[in-house]
């Protein structure tokens, strides 16, 4: 098995604990406009997406449901109640320590826009950790699932996509992992997850899932273990 020489994180909900205070600001929006959505039907759909992308599709959503388009300060009015929420936003329980210590290279992908990523793991003091190899899906033309993002890591990292191996929470980044050629494990241990969520990982394509930053199975990426997985 080829030697895993990056491991690649996804941010939210995998490093930081801000999907569930994304949820909240969204399901309260999509209630005030008269499109209320049941939580995990919410995160089926739209967990791993990009903001742009989320605006888009809730427009059509409200086009076809009211017939006219969203409110002008809609996209504006949950920017800030975003900016709002992540004042409180905190670390996934053990995600700075272990990070702290795996023994290969390490980077962080995600749907974030890069402001956004520098503001959460500034918050949590994990910024150092993997700076400058802090990417995200608005240096790409396509979003997950496509590979687009992954593969943007790997040649700016410099190594082939099969040494690498990302942890996602969401099956549109599992998707997009293994589209990309890369190894991929699930995570559950974000605030907004349960543990059921691990089939619908597994499902997507995940290899193996890992429930909190103390999982055993992680032992194989701290420094007395620098095979591969």
């Amino acid at each position: 098995m080829t030697r895993i020489s990056i491991v690649i994180f996804d941010c939210d909900g995998v490093l930081v604990d801000s999907e569930i205070l994304a949820l909240q600001v969204e399901l309260a929006a999509l209630a005030e406009l008269g499109l209320p959505c049941e939580i995990h039907q919410h995160m089926a759909r739209f967990l791993g997406m990009t903001g742009a992308e989320w605006y888009s599709e809730i427009g059509n959503d409200y086009l076809r449901t009211h017939g006219r388009p969203l409110p002008a300060n809609f996209r504006s009015r949950c920017q800030q109640q975003y900016r709002t929420a992540m004042e409180n936003v905190m670390e996934v329980a053990g995600a700075r320590t272990f990070v702290a210590k795996i023994a290969c290279r390490k980077a962080v992908a995600s749907s974030s826009s890069l402001r956004s990523l520098e503001n959460k793991l500034r918050r949590t003091e994990m910024w150092g950790e993997f700076a400058p190899h802090i990417y995200s899906a608005e240096q790409v033309g396509h979003g997950k699932p496509a590979p687009d993002l992954f593969l943007h890591v790997a040649r700016r990292m410099g190594v082939e996509p099969g040494s690498c191996l990302v942890i996602e929470d969401s099956a549109h980044g599992v998707t997009a992992a293994r589209a990309a050629g890369m190894r991929v494990w699930g995570f559950i241990g974000g605030g907004h997850l349960k543990a059921s969520s691990g089939e619908h990982l597994l499902g997507a394509g995940a290899e193996r899932i890992i429930e909190h930053w103390l999982d055993d199975a992680l032992i194989c990426l701290t420094p007395n273990r620098r095979t591969a997985p």
